[in-house]
């Protein structure tokens, strides 16, 4: 399927020199819309391998016809339940479903409106199925774009109450290996931890940032990866290592715990908002995800 976007207004009259490179930069924008397919042409080249000294200890390739009830739970909650997030959450096959070897998050607008419980999308985790402790956690995925789009590849401590545990966020710990924000940049995604400091309220490394050096993250599949141990964790885009934290002192604690794997797609708060820009339905597709850990034998 190809997605596009508004078309725009050409003046009769002549236009300023400001007013033509602003409407050339719209159609550009419009150009790459168009070209944007889901699943991208490139999902059967896959050039990703584990580094020596690592071994797979778990992995969902999404081969199968379904979700796989052992490896994912979908989360139901209603609209503003998360951050003000407008959609709601659902369990239904509609907003999550393996297609072409993918893990498919599908977000619908439902209305003609854009606001509060306007939207539906999926909410995926392991919780209480599959959890671990360090490693290397990597997924292959394509990305939605446009304003409001906000999609998420994360873990979270597995004592969490919101899933069964007895602890609260952030003393449960928040890795977020890749979060998107199509109100920002369709190019740029970021990593963050979310922690409780040394006075038990929550603190945050600081959202860091990586940029594709040309197109957008929706253009194509790329393959998103965190390494975490002891001592650090580090994230990197296609290979690419951009940001890195220590998280060595006492204070992390909760970030060296089994913690588990989240996806999402959600749609608009009070401060990222889609518009009528914003193509719908909106595709979030994850190939694979994987996890490693450190072999002692180094194989």
């Amino acid at each position: 399927m190809t997605t596009s976007r508004a078309t725009f207004y050409t003046p009769n009259r002549p236009a300023s020199l400001g007013l033509l490179l602003l409407l050339a930069s719209l159609c550009a924008a419009q150009g790459q819309a168009n070209d944007i397919s889901y699943p991208a042409a490139n999902l059967g080249d896959d050039p990703y391998e584990a580094p020596e000294g690592w071994r797979l200890v778990w992995s969902d390739e999404f081969s199968g016809e379904m979700l796989d009830p052992k490896n994912w739970n979908r989360q139901v909650e209603p609209a503003g339940r998360f951050n003000k997030e407008w959609q709601r959450y659902t369990d239904s096959p509609v907003n999550a479903y393996v297609e072409n070897g993918c893990l498919v998050v599908q977000a619908i607008h439902i209305s003609d409106e854009h606001g509060m419980d306007q939207y539906t999308s999926a909410r995926l985790n392991t919780a209480g199925k599959q959890a671990w402790k360090h490693g290397k956690v990597v997924a292959r995925m394509q990305l939605p774009y446009g304003n409001g789009t906000w999609p998420a590849f994360w873990m979270l401590g597995a004592n969490i109450d919101e899933n069964g545990g007895d602890t609260p966020w952030p003393q449960s710990g928040e890795i977020d290996i890749m979060e998107f924000y199509g109100s920002k940049d369709n190019a740029v995604v970021e990593a963050n931890i979310h922690y409780a400091g040394a006075d038990d309220r929550h603190r945050h490394m600081g959202a860091k940032a990586f940029k594709l050096k040309e197109g957008w993250f929706a253009d194509a599949f790329h393959i998103f990866e965190m390494e975490w141990n002891e001592e650090s964790i580090r994230w990197s885009v296609d290979g690419q290592e951009y940001a890195r934290a220590s998280i060595s002192d006492p204070v992390y604690s909760e970030l060296h715990q089994p913690m588990f794997i989240l996806f999402n797609l959600a749609i608009g708060n009070s401060s990222y908002r889609p518009d009528d820009s914003t193509p719908f339905p909106q595709y979030f597709y994850i190939d694979w995800v994987r996890v490693y850990q450190e072999d002692p034998t180094g194989h």
